[in-house]
């Protein structure tokens, strides 16, 4: 790769993240020659874990599971090709990460002091900048303010990441987006699920009229989008990594959480911009001044350009 060559910065709040949100999206961008580095926040140590032969690395029993999921995760990156690092990590001290998973809010492990949720601000904002400054990406994509689903630490890492960037002189600003899935999509994939059942994995199917988690939104919110349908079997190769956490169905084209409800690989991924000010979406203030959805910028292409 040339030092011209346009990166991509995907910030990711546990190993896993950044495979099944963004995936598809980094693959495709990695087979058209754009470096992809990934930054994640916590190793995921409050994760359930799925293999009952590696329940035991949990962090109510051997409490090695984010270890594991470190090497989990240079596995998924290694199979995709991208570069990777844990925010705070350093080889040379042997410290893993700077910050612990917060697991869910309102639990234990939520109020322990080194939980990411609990990180001072300006401190892993810092953190965040320097990565930015070193990589010097064309495009940062992390999570709405919402995180998602709400994660506590999908919510910070939107949270940190906003305040790395707003600290950066505007000029050296790469434009950031946040993953979000347009509501046609959504609904879509939930009826494609219910036509194709994954045969022989016991997994429950979605209600289609039933609740969708934050990161669906209205389709005019979404302003860009990846489309590369190709590529699902090397999203899904790089899932099986992260085998504590996802089963990936032999299809290749459906997976579940430790929750056992089928999830489809659709092949498609939607962004939108975000101000790092406000946090914001671009759009949704566009929507609220009553100018309709904002024209999101293409930026040297990336992301796939308007939806």
């Amino acid at each position: 790769m040339t030092p011209d060559v346009e990166r991509l910065l995907f910030v990711h709040a546990h190993p896993d993240d950044e495979t099944l949100t963004t995936g598809l999206t980094m693959a495709h961008y990695l087979r058209a020659g754009h470096p992809v580095h990934v930054l994640t926040c916590t190793l995921g140590e409050e994760g359930e874990v799925i293999p009952p032969g590696l329940l035991h690395l949990d962090a109510a029993h051997d409490d090695t599971l984010g270890l594991h999921r470190r090497a989990e995760l240079r596995a998924a990156m290694e199979t995709l090709g991208a570069t990777h690092e844990v925010l705070g990590e350093d080889a040379e001290t042997g410290t893993p990460s700077r910050y612990r998973d917060s697991g869910m809010a309102g639990t234990t492990s939520a109020a322990n002091p080194a939980a990411f949720v609990n990180a001072d601000l300006d401190e892993a904002a810092e953190l965040v900048a320097r990565v930015v400054r070193r990589i010097r990406p064309a495009v940062v994509v992390t999570y709405d303010e919402q995180g998602g689903y709400g994660h506590p630490d999908h919510i910070q890492t939107h949270r940190v990441t906003c305040a790395a960037l707003r600290g950066l002189p505007e000029d050296e600003r790469p434009p950031l987006y946040a993953v979000l899935t347009p509501s046609s999509w959504a609904r879509e994939d939930r009826e494609w699920l219910a036509d194709h059942p994954p045969v022989g994995t016991g997994w429950s199917l979605p209600d289609v009229d039933g609740e969708y988690p934050p990161s669906v939104v209205a389709d005019r919110l979404v302003t860009h989008a990846v489309v590369d349908p190709a590529l699902v079997p090397a999203q899904a190769d790089a899932l099986r990594k992260h085998a504590t956490q996802v089963s990936v169905a032999d299809s290749g084209d459906t997976y579940a959480l430790s929750n056992d409800i089928a999830a489809r690989l659709p092949g498609r991924e939607g962004f939108a911009l975000l101000d790092p000010v406000t946090g914001r979406l671009a759009t949704a203030a566009e929507d609220e001044l009553g100018g309709g959805p904002a024209a999101a910028p293409r930026h040297s292409g990336l992301l796939g350009g308007r939806r």
